[in-house]
Order: structure tokens, then sequence, then C-alpha cells
């Protein structure tokens, strides 16, 4: 059973049932790898919100959306068509459709003159009205939720949750809005809406309209259907997490097949600032965060596989 975390509990020491989140929490994330947190600070209509705004703009004739085609740029920003990626090279590219934002770089931070695709310009489309608005207020929102959960989490494994605090500055954090439609009719046991991965960055603050459709895979073989509200958020970590505390957090596959309802998640994958250095303290070793995301990235979206 994924556990579900009230957040009120899990963010206030003083909190009679604080410590069983916390033991909750030690649980999802060096166990499992999933866990369910609600009642949070961001409430089920402003997810609603930014999904209503997504399912509007994946609506919209594709010529429309082809002006943000995210294949154009080199970056994972703007819109990405069916096909445009394959997270596993065993499965067809996913059918899926995205639509991607990130952190925006004042044009003064010396950070921006590196010209690093982590931190690319967003590509904001003129329809729906109000679209880039609402998307801005959710990623803020979001990523304060998530940097207090991935303190939350280092504390509850035994790290130090104020380490985190300065490595997430310029987050490299990734808004995605997935657009699942009814799986097609030619699909076959090799197409996925998302075939199975890892995620491969930190923490995944993942909300959707409540449609089922993500399966995590069970350390003892078989899949486990998860399926939240809106309003209550599916996280699950990341390699560069795993990587980050020498794997007693875990990254655990998962997937989505499809159904004959389509569905939109919205994931926002929380990664840290470009040159934190994302191993074990002490290990002697570099990987620098921008160079695992890029790899995997290239490796992933299709117009960016040399």
């Amino acid at each position: 059973m994924i556990p579900s975390i009230d957040a009120e509990a899990l963010f206030d020491p003083a909190h009679l049932a604080h410590y069983e989140a916390l033991a909750e929490v030690r649980r999802g994330a060096t166990e499992i790898g999933f866990l369910t947190l609600r009642n949070t600070e961001i409430s089920p209509d402003e997810v609603l919100k930014v999904i209503a705004m997504l399912r509007a703009f994946f609506h919209l004739p594709p010529a429309e959306k082809e002006a943000y085609d995210m294949a154009r740029t080199g970056s994972n920003r703007g819109w990405g068509a069916s096909g445009g990626e394959q997270v596993d090279p065993e499965a067809n590219p996913d059918y899926k459709q995205v639509y991607d934002c990130g952190f925006e770089l004042d044009p003064a931070d010396p950070v921006a003159a590196l010209g690093l695709p982590a931190y690319a310009p967003n590509l904001w489309p003129a329809r729906p009205e109000g679209f880039a608005e609402t998307l801005k207020a959710y990623y803020a929102r979001a990523t304060g939720l998530a940097l207090k959960l991935l303190q939350a989490i280092a504390d509850a494994v035994g790290e130090d949750g104020a380490y985190f605090a300065d490595k997430f500055t310029r987050p490299m954090a990734l808004l995605r809005g997935n657009f699942y439609p009814e799986r097609p009719e030619w699909a076959t046991e090799r197409d996925f809406g998302i075939a199975t991965h890892t995620d491969y960055g930190c923490v995944t603050l993942l909300a959707t309209d409540g449609v089922p459709g993500l399966e995590v895979r069970l350390r003892g073989g078989g899949w486990l259907p998860v399926v939240a509200e809106p309003g209550t958020f599916i996280i699950n970590f990341g390699e560069m997490l795993e990587m980050w505390t020498g794997g007693r957090i875990v990254a655990t596959p998962h997937r989505v097949k499809g159904s004959d309802q389509e569905r939109i998640s919205v994931p926002l994958f929380f990664n840290s600032n470009h040159d934190a250095n994302v191993v074990p303290v002490g290990s002697g070793k570099v990987i620098r965060a921008v160079d695992h995301l890029q790899k995997r990235f290239n490796g992933t979206y299709l117009h960016l596989k040399k």
C-alpha cells in the first residue's frame, strides 16, 4: 500500500501525527518510491483551473499548436506532439502529447549567458486566454510546496533537510501537462501513453484529473494502479535524488498504458540548480545536475537525440 500523507501533520512538528507522518514518508521514500500527499496549501480548485487550461490547449487545432512545437527549439519548452518521446527503447514512442514550461531566469542573471537548454525561454501560447498567467502562478505555488516536501523527506530519512535549501535557488524545475487521449485502436503491447521509466530528477509532484491510468511497478513483480483526485498529489522520486542519497531513496519504474478515457496529468519535476553536485557528500565524485538531466533528455526527446 502506498502511504497517504497529511501535509499539515508532515510540515508541523507540533502536530500530534507528525512523527507518524515522518515514518510513513520514510517508508514511501526508501521502500516503495511513491506516496500521496493531501491537505496541502494548493487547493483542488487551483489544480482544476490548470487542468482546464491545459485541456483547452491540447484540444486546439494541430496547426495552432505547431506554432509552439518544441521540436523546432533544441530544448524542452512548448508543445510536444504524439510520438515525440521514447522513454523506453524496448517500446514504441509514447502516444501522449505534452506541454512543457520551466524556470525563467532574469536576463541579467550570469547563468543566462551560459545558454543552457535547461533554462530555455518558455513558449507561451496565445490561446486559451490566461494560459501563461495560470501556469506561472501554479508553478510558483508548486515549486514552493516541492521544496518544503523535499526538505521534509530528507529529514525523514536521516539527511539534513536544510542542506538542500541553497541548491534550489534556480531550480531546473519543469512543469508539464500530459495529455493522454483514448488508447488508440491501433495500439499494440509496445504502445503506451508513456512507457515504463523512472523519473530523471529529484522529486515529482503529480496532479491529475482523477482519471485512472498510472501504474507503479511493485518490488515483487506486477503493477499497482495509483489514482488521486484533484488536490491530492502523487509523489515519486527520481534518479537524481536516488544518486544524491546514495540509494537510500528509491526511483521506482512506472507507466501509463491508457484506457477508453482521455486523461490529463500535471507533473512538476522538481530538480536542483544546474551546478549542484548530485552525489553523496564526501564521495569524492562530481556529477553536475545539468549534465545528468541533459543526458537523459537527449535520450528521450526524439528531436534531441544525437
